[in-house]
């Protein structure tokens, strides 16, 4: 597969490592497959050095390092270190100019060698070190502490930080060649990550991708989120739990603790980590504070997981005997309605921050909560799939979803527009009703605004 977006990150890399002097501190980090490595080789020249890390005692790993740096300044591969700052006080010697070298997973060197950020801190305090140095890990919590804590040698250090992110899904599309429709059903599985969209590109279709690369103890994403986890922390059994209780319909704090048989407070720490790391995602009503909402519920935000937890945990037994015919059955039978939801999330993404309609948008959210109902004194329960206010506060952005078979979009328009007309907050304000369809419908009426898959895609492009 081609290398895809990335343009910001090289542009950014490139602009600093090119500055004649002094040499910079390049801090690049992000959980794994997301291309990081790739990323970095992209903008190395011949003459940079680039070493990847193992999980290898501190003398070892030196050694390693030492016999790779030997084969541009064989000097080096001639002497005895007793450890990491006489090695790299060397190569600054014999360096007469600018170079780059990286040390990729980073997180590992520290592992066993945890005076490494203190060593990197003196040398880079001297103000004469005459290469640029680049960090890189997959663990984002260590990574962040490194660098983002004011406790830590390095904070403060960087002249660059990148928070390599998962690609957006415009670029899927691309990378497989594939109608919007099927770009949204096949986001829903991989998410933004290159390395599974490459894996993918092996296979036919995407059943047999699923089947390929999760079906079975032997495939290659079967225990993906363990691993992940496994970067960022030393037990991964509450972690998997909180996602499973997730992926399996409990979304609010009191569901997820009754399912979890611990008490709510205790895990606030726990799910706030998941967040940071963008494995989850907090979702409030429209027109709620962020901090004060307490009726927030809790969705996994990766695509990858979502779909781990949602099919294959679930059907841990029958994938060990074998059966994967059944855990097919199941993935399609559920399918539709499984990428609904990351449609709905699709659609706000796609609205937030964009010109659409002839306003700006503010972030769009879901809206959920009791309405006045038709007789004087009553009550309903009512949910809207997209509300987003312009920027000027003057109209308000109120979507239906569906991915589903053709609909009739006048039936659901007068539906929509009911609902909308019953918000005590849309009092006043101009009111844009928009239908986002996976299909064309079944009838055709003109003044009704309506969004495709294809429309999403273009405008999650930006502007």
């Amino acid at each position: 597969m081609e290398f895809l977006d990335r343009t910001d990150e090289i542009a950014e890399l490139k602009r600093v490592l090119n500055t004649a002097t002094p040499a910079k501190f390049v801090v690049v980090y992000g959980r794994r497959r997301l291309g990081k490595s790739t990323l970095i080789k992209r903008v190395l020249s011949a003459d940079d050095i680039y070493y990847m890390a193992g999980d290898l005692v501190d003398n070892v790993q030196l050694e390693m390092l030492q016999e790779l740096l030997s084969q541009k300044f064989p000097e080096i591969g001639m002497a005895k270190f007793s450890g990491w700052e006489e090695l790299l006080l060397m190569l600054n010697r014999l360096t007469d100019q600018q170079f780059t070298l990286c040390l990729d997973e980073f997180p590992y060197m520290v592992k066993h060698s945890p005076e490494l950020p203190s060593i990197l801190q003196r040398i880079l305090d001297s103000k004469t070190l005459k290469y640029n140095l680049i960090i890189c890990g997959s663990s984002q919590r260590m990574m962040q502490e490194m660098i983002l804590s004011q406790s830590e040698p390095l904070y403060g250090r960087a002249d660059a930080i990148l928070d390599v992110r998962p690609i957006p899904l415009p670029f899927l599309q691309k990378g497989l060649h594939i109608d919007a429709i099927s770009t949204i059903e096949e986001y829903s599985v991989w998410g933004g990550v290159p390395r599974y969209w490459e894996l993918r590109e092996e296979y036919a279709s995407l059943k047999e991708a699923i089947r390929g690369m999760m079906l079975g103890t032997t495939t290659v994403l079967y225990d993906e989120p363990k691993k992940l986890f496994l970067d960022d922390m030393k037990a991964t059994v509450q972690s998997e739990s909180l996602m499973a209780v997730i992926a399996g319909g409990a979304n609010r704090l009191s569901e997820i603790a009754s399912r979890m048989g611990r008490e709510a407070t205790s895990l606030s720490a726990p799910l706030d980590k998941l967040i940071q790391m963008t494995y989850i995602r907090r979702e409030i009503p429209f027109g709620d504070s962020p901090k004060k909402s307490k009726k927030g519920i809790y969705r996994i935000n990766d695509p990858m997981m979502d779909f781990y937890y949602s099919f294959i945990m679930p059907n841990i037994s029958n994938l060990a005997r074998g059966r994967k015919a059944i855990v097919m059955e199941e993935i399609e039978r559920d399918f539709t309605g499984y990428v609904s939801l990351h449609w709905e999330h699709l659609c706000r993404e796609a609205i937030s921050g964009n010109m659409m309609f002839g306003h700006r948008w503010s972030e769009a959210r879901r809206w959920w909560g009791t309405v006045p109902g038709e007789e004087k004194g009553s009550f309903r329960e009512m949910e809207f799939d997209v509300i987003a206010e312009s920027t000027d506060g003057n109209a308000l952005l109120i979507g239906e979803c569906k991915w589903t078979n053709p609909e009739i979009a006048s039936e659901l328009h007068r539906k929509l527009l009911d609902k909308a007309n019953r918000l005590p907050f849309a009092k006043g304000k101009e009111i844009i009703t928009v239908l986002f369809l996976k299909n064309k419908p079944k009838d055709a009426p003109a003044p009704i605004n309506i969004l495709y898959p294809e429309d999403i895609i273009q405008a999650m492009l930006g502007d």
